[in-house]
């Protein structure tokens, strides 16, 4: 049975502050935080590799810039309101001013992918291009940064998987638990599904012409197949645990994503021939 290696979460201290108003602080770089930073950063690089290689797009770099800082607005703005309005409603109505607390953990991937819905919308009028046009140029450069914030997860040895077999090669124990079970690495699951697995699978999908919006509809069901999937061996929220028919909130949210890929991706090619 493997344990995890229970990291530091934060990668970087940097000692105690005395500030006007806020008085002492302790300000320090979580390695959370550093794959969001990895992930924004390789989003540039694939994106300006694109541009390079598809010339024929109409893309600058200075346009994949903008798009990058609509985006970053959209994950974080939508991912706290999406835990907020689908994790803890309840809870949030009547703590208020606990909503801007994003310090304190609580962002939903489904909430941050409809915000991130609204900046490419947002872009997409500013630039005088369709959201499809805008999307299917996104939706490959997205993986490889869900698969390092999956990575994240487990640095920092939270949102593991259910228990399993405790001499299955895979059964890994988490400090943090308070069962001491031995669980599934489902964070690692994620990172393989999610990042790596559809990052290969999009990027070879666009690299010649696709009928508009097949792109995009590839990832939503690419994404909302790995999460359905690996939620059979993720553990639910204690707070929700699981719902109708036994699905966790993550299955039930990824499903109109399957579904809604699906319809679009057939839409799409018939609108094309």
């Amino acid at each position: 049975m493997m344990i995890h290696p229970h990291f530091d979460p934060i990668a970087i201290h940097l000692g105690t502050w005395t500030l006007p108003v806020l008085g002492t602080v302790t300000p320090s770089i979580r390695w959370y935080g550093l794959m969001y930073l990895v992930g924004f950063v390789l989003f540039l690089m694939l994106g300006h590799y694109r541009i390079r290689k598809q010339p024929a797009s109409g893309w600058t770099p200075v346009q994949l810039d903008d798009l990058l800082f609509y985006g970053v607005l959209g994950v974080i703005l939508g991912g706290r309101l999406g835990y907020v309005l689908f994790y803890k409603p309840s809870y949030y109505l009547h703590h208020l001013s606990e909503i801007p607390h994003v310090w304190e953990g609580g962002m939903s991937f489904h909430g941050g992918f409809l915000g991130v819905l609204v900046a490419m919308i947002l872009f997409a009028r500013k630039t005088n291009r369709t959201f499809f046009d805008v999307a299917d140029f996104v939706a490959p450069l997205v993986p490889q940064g869900l698969g390092f914030g999956r990575l994240g997860n487990f640095i920092n040895g939270e949102l593991w998987g259910r228990p399993t077999d405790p001499n299955a090669p895979w059964a890994m124990l988490f400090e943090g638990d308070p069962q001491h079970l031995p669980r599934h690495p489902s964070q690692l699951y994620e990172m393989t599904l999610e990042g790596i697995a559809l990052f290969a699978v999009l990027w070879w999908f666009s690299r010649t012409p696709r009928p508009r919006g097949q792109i995009s509809a590839l990832f939503l069901m690419g994404y909302g197949l790995s999460r359905f999937l690996v939620e059979f061996t993720r553990e639910p929220d204690d707070f929700l645990g699981l719902l109708a028919l036994h699905m966790s909130m993550g299955q039930w949210l990824s499903l109109p994503m399957i579904i809604g890929g699906i319809v679009m991706f057939v839409w799409a090619g018939k609108r094309a021939r």
